[in-house]
Order: C-alpha cells, then sequence, then structure tokens
C-alpha cells in the first residue's frame, strides 16, 4: 500500500530528490514550499508522514512543528525534520520541538526516509472527518 508523504522543502534540489526516493519506493508526494503552505496542505490532505525542513520561509519548521502537533487531528502525524543542523544539540533541540524524527542533509540516495518503516512510513486508514470530529469533540 501507498504512503502519502508530504515534504516541506523550500530547496528545489532537495524537494526533487526527496520526491524522486519516495517515488522510486512507491509512495505518493505532496509538496509544500514554505512552512504555512505545508501546514495547510497538512490540514487539507491528511499525509501518512510529514518532512519538515527547519530552515523555510514564511512558517520556520520549528513553528510548523509546534502547530501540527498542537492540533488534534495532526499530532498523531509523524513527522520527520530534515535540516543541515547536525549537532548533538541541534538533535535535541529539534526532537524537543516536537519532530518525531531527524535526518541530516545532504539527503543520501539510502536515506533512511524511503523505505518502509513501521513508525513513519505506512499508510492509514483515512477517516479524517471522524477523527476530526472527535477531536473537536474532545477539545470542547
Amino acid at each position: 500500500m501507498t504512503a502519502r508523504v508530504l515534504l516541506i522543502e523550500d530547496n528545489a534540489a532537495n524537494m526533487e530528490l526527496m520526491t524522486y526516493l519516495l517515488q522510486a519506493f512507491g509512495h505518493a508526494t505532496l509538496a509544500a514550499r514554505d512552512g504555512k503552505e505545508g501546514l495547510e496542505i497538512a490540514q487539507r490532505e491528511d499525509p501518512d508522514l510529514i518532512v519538515c525542513d527547519i530552515q523555510l520561509p514564511v512558517m520556520n519548521g520549528y513553528e510548523v512543528a509546534r502547530r501540527i502537533k498542537a492540533d488534534p487531528a495532526l499530532r498523531n502525524i509523524p513527522l520527520v525534520a530534515v535540516t543541515a543542523y547536525a549537532m548533538v544539540d541541534d538533535r535535541r533541540k529539534t526532537l524537543a520541538a516536537g519532530f518525531d524524527g531527524y535526518l541530516t542533509k545532504p539527503i543520501a540516495p539510502c536515506a533512511p526516509i524511503c523505505e518502509p518503516h513501521p513508525r513513519y512510513l505506512h499508510p492509514r486508514p483515512r477517516p479524517r472527518l471522524a477523527r476530526r470530529a472527535r477531536a473537536d469533540a474532545r477539545s470542547s
């Protein structure tokens, strides 16, 4: 079964490489060029996985993570940071911000994000309206 992956990345070369790799493994991709657009697509499309850069225009990756994890309808979607920040403290900061995983750039053709991974890359049932209604009821 194909997973739907939202890629939030402003660098065209990185977007092209991640799109190619994910599609080569049979996954469908959605693309956003900035954090605000990525959040809007996540709310509208309900992806199985979100891969997000940290340094983004309009809304940075940390704010994207904060908003996704604050939204009851989105908070359970795995969120993986892809960033050039590669120091140990950068990894801690990224995970503390709400990301579920962390990959460093440059993206290698054998990046673990591409292969089926039980924690991140698997299709989910899409009862979006029912899930959104339950989340709204809980927050009322």
